[in-house]
């Protein structure tokens, strides 16, 4: 048995209830490591309610410098009692400032941008018991040279989703995400209407994209070829995926994993994106879907559906991105880390 603590972002709860994908991953993670037998605490939001024991973050914002100062304390004055085997840092590195030079392994995760200054600052501080991980290796280019990186992508709770072998004749696209340039809810739209395939879009418009959404995709929005269902929880998500002929991810930036890819996968729905970030890591193109440099050629693929068993989309959630598969993966990176730290 392992005792693991496990730290979140302090501003949205574990898990979420909407949108929150990173908090998705650490309730996975949290359920299937206690599941396991381990026994794992939680800094987390103070609603969360995830598996094992919670500590509640004191600071509720990340880019406030005093919420910064009041979680980086908590989490030192947890570490120094000696309750941990290690530290597993889903949120800021800068709360692990404190504990850095403890000799407990610390394991940093990014699944956003990263920042060479901090990951040098970090592996010079710890003298090497602070290891890195990314969510893909198209992450770790720029990086790699500093500390000991590892690999393990995120997954789902695999199941929550219902495999669906066979959508049916009128099954439409789908495009799931926040409302926003970057995520190609626009280009999705493009492609429904060049392909002649109904697009269903859910997901949550942020306010700093509102005029963009009224501009750009309202207009287009019928109720009947081109629908928008607004936010979805995990039920609502299953069924929309589940009855989908193919999930779209056109996205215009180098997005560091897209969970609901995998969550697509999980229900046997194909993917049709453009090669920007981990899209090509995450989807075997010809196999799991298709992946492309352009719209055009994504019109064109939606024609191709046929070609693709939906097995092989939920073959691939089973061996790569399940939570059972994510959690394996996270103690292979424990183990190593404790006995050579």
């Amino acid at each position: 048995m392992l005792r693991i603590a496990l730290t979140a972002d302090p501003e949205i709860e574990v898990p979420p209830r909407f949108y929150g994908g990173i908090e998705r991953v650490v309730d996975m993670l949290a359920h299937s490591l206690t599941e396991a037998g381990h026994d794992v605490t939680l800094f987390a939001h103070p609603a969360s309610r995830s598996a094992g024991r919670l500590v509640a973050w004191p600071g509720s914002d990340s880019r406030s410098v005093t919420d910064t100062a009041r979680n980086m304390a908590t989490l030192a004055r947890e570490v120094a009692r000696g309750r941990f085997d290690l530290v597993h840092s889903f949120s800021r590195i800068a709360y692990m400032l404190p504990i850095l030079p403890f000799g407990v392994p610390k394991l940093m995760t990014y699944q956003r941008e990263i920042s060479r200054r901090s990951i040098s600052l970090g592996h010079r501080l710890s003298r090497g018991t602070l290891w890195f991980s990314a969510i893909g290796h198209h992450m770790m280019r720029s990086v790699g040279d500093i500390g000991t990186w590892r690999m393990v992508p995120n997954g789902v709770p695999l199941r929550a989703f219902s495999y669906s072998a066979d959508p049916g004749p009128d099954a439409p696209l789908c495009f799931l995400g926040r409302i926003e340039e970057i995520k190609g809810p626009h280009l999705a739209i493009r492609i429904a209407k060049a392909s002649g395939v109904p697009l269903v879009i859910a997901g949550n418009i942020p306010d700093a994209h509102r005029s963009w959404y009224e501009r750009e995709v309202a207009p287009h929005i019928d109720g009947r070829f081109i629908r928008y269902v607004g936010p979805v929880d995990d039920v609502q998500k299953n069924a929309l995926l589940g009855r989908s002929r193919a999930f779209l991810m056109p996205i215009l930036w180098e997005e560091p994993f897209g969970i609901v890819m995998a969550e697509a996968l999980a229900c046997g729905t194909p993917v049709l994106g453009l090669r920007r970030g981990a899209v090509p890591e995450i989807v075997e193109d010809g196999v799991s879907g298709f992946v492309t440099d352009t719209v055009e050629e994504l019109v064109a693929c939606v024609a191709r559906l046929p070609e693709l068993d939906r097995a092989a989309s939920r073959r691939r959630a089973e061996t790569r991105y399940s939570d059972t598969a994510v959690a394996a993966a996270y103690l292979g990176v424990y183990r190593e880390m404790m006995g050579r730290t």
